[in-house]
């Protein structure tokens, strides 16, 4: 089960209410944190995939960038937000209904504020997570705080910060790093550059991007080979495709439907 919970926390770095009363804010000083330049995605956004096994399609998720109202000390926030879902044909075996959710700081790219939950054949998680940016440290919601570095991401915030990330003058062999928090546990996630490809899916042909995870002892992946990701070489930079290998099998995420993008797909014409 943790290991399927960590291949779509691996794709996210690819592929989520409450109120905000605790939300930190009086601390926090205009300008001091760095102001990320993004012109892959704004809100309206909206990404819909389908999980494979096989031939078979097994699940759904769908991915929003919304507006809000909220503000932490005159910071606007989106909230971004994943939903996972089994298709109806698969319920008998295995019912799936998660929720992500971040509410993400529109000009750093950082969460301040963390929402999951998981109900996966009965297997349940429910996370609230407050991330002190200023103060480089996250409460768990449950009586703990651990320190994390700076700027760090959640789980669907770093779907959405990766596609800020410049990979204009990518080189084969180069490495990216994303600190996730999850689980009151650091990841620091490495994805490395393959080179550019063209791939063919359900919707088209579209120029891509070719990454797959630093493999580290101990973690989900035992080699690169495990999981490979497809990011359209275009400036919306949106994953298109994942495969995974994981022990029950292999599967497979791909883009199926979108709404409100930013740029144009790199869509290769017949």
């Amino acid at each position: 089960m943790k290991k399927l919970s960590m291949v779509v926390f691996a794709i996210a770095t690819i592929l989520v209410s409450h109120g905000m009363e605790n939300l930190p804010g009086d601390e926090i000083a205009a300008g001091t944190f760095k102001k990320v330049e993004n012109k892959a995605f704004k809100p309206g956004e909206k990404l819909i995939y389908r999980l494979t096994y096989g031939i078979f399609d097994a699940g759904e998720a769908t991915l929003t960038v919304d507006e809000t109202k909220k503000e932490v000390n005159g910071r606007k926030l989106w909230r971004v937000r994943g939903i996972g879902k089994t298709i109806s044909a698969f319920e008998w075996f295995y019912k799936v209904n998660d929720r992500y959710e971040s509410y993400m700081d529109a000009e750093g790219m950082f969460p301040w504020l963390f929402i999951r939950r998981v109900n996966e054949g009965g297997y349940k998680i429910e996370q609230d997570y407050t991330f002190f940016q200023h103060q480089n440290t996250v409460d768990n919601g449950a009586g703990k705080k651990f320190n994390v570095p700076n700027m760090v991401q959640d789980m669907i915030s770093s779907f959405y910060y990766a596609r800020t990330l410049d990979f204009s003058k990518a080189k084969k062999g180069d490495k990216y790093l994303v600190n996730i928090f999850l689980d009151d546990e650091l990841y620091p996630t490495q994805i490395k550059f393959l080179g550019k490809e063209v791939i063919k899916t359900r919707t088209g042909k579209y120029r891509c991007l070719k990454f797959a995870p630093v493999v580290q002892e101990g973690r989900v992946f035992n080699s690169e080979d495990d999981l490979t990701v497809w990011i359209t070489d275009d400036g919306n930079k949106i994953p298109i495709m994942a495969k995974a290998n994981i022990k029950v099998g292999s599967m497979k995420m791909h883009l199926v439907d979108w709404d409100g993008l930013s740029n144009p797909m790199a869509k290769v014409e017949k």
